[in-house]
């Protein structure tokens, strides 16, 4: 089974409070006609969305309508604005975003009975996981970022779909409180307002969609260093008590360890989120070595339960949508899944609350913008001109220099686009001019509006040292576009420690071809 990425979209714990899960699809030669292809389909629905085979084309098509029922489907943006669509690469080629979401709702009868109280019943759902999937445009990598639910950060302006209410935008909020703001559409707004990442698509399910789908793997082995016990004595924690080494953990056990911050590491949501990682890569790994789930019964079941439990943009309301997303998240090798949590810092408001961390938080998000792995094996490298269009001569090539220099806590550098334009001029390129200033900008980035130019723009990151990998195909330049980012404040050429090779330590990377992840016990909390 090749299911490496595919069990991404689903398989996500829960946070905070609480959570979900679940796994995802698989692949067959289609050489049988209609009735193979409705089969492979369905096979996907049954393990990332429930694995089960049908006998005769009639009988599949019908229960794939009827799956198709199943699905809730919202508005894949509730906020007034989106980042652009990502510029393509040199091979025209698009990464994909996709948000994950774990909904807290106890709002089903479900729900409500792996966890919470019936004072729940009926509040608005708070977005307890939430967890940016970026697929590298290449499909070679994917990076992962989570979002602690406890972070403050601005919530844009929203408004319901169904009721058209108008949610006014929040200058600082706990990042959980989006989904409460009209739906899932909400929570994708701001991540697209934090990030300047355009989402592609959303996912969200809820409690039951965990315990079914580590019921239907028979489990996802997990470790921990200690024995532990998420228990305190006014009454708080997940409830999960395990004995140290490696658990399988299935079904309501599997949604206490998603749920767990009482008993690992600093007792923070921060240790929730590396804890959700190290089941993520082991239900992937899980689902790679299982080529068959058997019961076809309990494969039923859970199509049934993975399809009622989950929500998505309408971009992916059926079946066979989410089968041609898998296709795509199953071309990334296991061993180049980057689990990151976006790095934070405490609140000096609330010691309980926590901030984005400025410069690391800003480099993990500007290395997911740009494309660039966060493994650090596809690293930015300058290279020779590799581009089939030949470059004209410098003195003939027209670049436009725009100053994007500033920060969230400094002002942009003073005339710093007519620094790199003299060093341009320097280096032979006599029509670089000084455009307008810029929106400020973490990194540098070099932009052509097509490929006719794509060699000129390679010369120019020549010159001033600039990595190909931060350059880009965009329609919002008529010509080659230099926009000096924050990460190039001084001096006329780009400083090679600027392009990171990977992801600040402080996101806590977690591979996916670790296997030896092992949680740390939060002192207070074994037995």
């Amino acid at each position: 089974m090749t299911l490496d990425a595919q069990a991404r979209p689903d398989g996500h714990g829960g946070h905070g409070g609480h959570d979900e899960g679940r796994g995802d699809g698989r692949e067959d030669d289609d050489t049988s006609g209609r009735p193979r292809r409705w089969r492979r389909i369905l096979r996907w629905a049954a393990l990332a969305l429930a694995a089960l085979l049908f006998g005769g084309a009639g009988a599949g098509y019908l229960y794939y309508e009827h799956l198709n029922g199943n699905i809730t489907k919202a508005r894949l943006n509730l906020g007034d604005s989106a980042p652009p669509e990502a510029a393509p690469n040199a091979d025209g080629q698009t990464p994909l975003n996709i948000l994950l979401i774990g909904s807290d709702s106890r709002n089903s009868a479900a729900d409500l009975k792996l966890g919470g109280s019936r004072a729940d019943v009926g509040r608005p759902p708070l977005a307890d996981v939430q967890m940016l999937l970026h697929v590298s445009a290449d499909r070679s990598n994917m990076s992962v970022v989570s979002l602690p639910r406890d972070t403050m950060i601005p919530i844009p302006r929203c408004t319901g779909p169904d009721d058209g209410r108008v949610y006014g935008a929040l200058t600082l909020a706990m990042a959980n409180e989006s989904l409460g703001r009209g739906g899932p559409g909400c929570t994708v707004a701001t991540w697209q307002k934090l990030t300047g990442i355009r989402v592609d698509h959303f996912m969200m399910v809820d409690f039951s969609g965990v315990v079914a789908m580590a019921d239907a793997i028979g489990g996802v082995p997990v470790c921990v260093k200690e024995n532990v016990w998420s228990h305190t004595s006014e009454g708080h924690g997940s409830g999960l008590k395990l004995k140290a080494g490696t658990t399988y953990v299935r079904g309501e056990q599997a949604l206490q360890w998603l749920r767990t911050r009482y008993g690992f590491e600093d007792g923070t949501d921060v240790g929730r989120t590396h804890a959700q990682h190290m089941y993520m890569n082991a239900m992937v790994r899980q689902l790679r070595a299982n080529a068959t789930l058997g019961n076809p019964t309990e494969m039923r079941r859970l199509a049934e339960t993975a399809t009622k439990a989950l929500t998505v943009d309408e971009g992916l309301g059926t079946v066979k949508k989410l089968y041609d997303l898998s296709t795509e998240l199953q071309k990334v090798p296991t061993e180049r899944i980057t689990m990151t949590t976006l790095p934070t810092v405490q609140w000096s408001q609330d010691h309980n609350r926590l901030m984005p961390a400025a410069e690391d938080a800003d480099q993990l998000l500007a290395m997911v913008r740009t494309d660039t792995p966060l493994d650090g094996k596809g690293a930015a490298q300058l290279t020779e001109q590799v581009s089939d269009d030949p470059a004209a001569p410098a003195g003939t090539l027209s670049v436009q220099v725009r100053n994007a220099t500033g920060t969230t806590t400094e002002a942009p550098v003073p005339r710093r686009a007519d620094a790199v334009v003299r060093a341009l001029r320097d280096e032979g390129f006599t029509e670089a001019v000084v455009g307008a200033a810029a929106a400020p900008a973490a990194q540098t980035l070099l932009q052509y509006p097509d490929h006719h130019l794509e060699g000129d723009a390679q010369a120019v990151a020549k010159a001033l040292g600039i990595p190909l990998t931060q350059l880009r195909v965009s329609g919002d330049v008529t010509g080659v576009t230099l926009t000096v980012g924050a990460d190039w404040r001084t001096g006329p050429t780009y400083p090679k420690s600027a392009a990171p090779a990977k992801a600040p330590e402080s996101a806590a990377v977690l591979n996916g071809d670790k296997t030896d992840a092992c949680m740390p016990v939060q002192p207070g909390f074994t037995w």
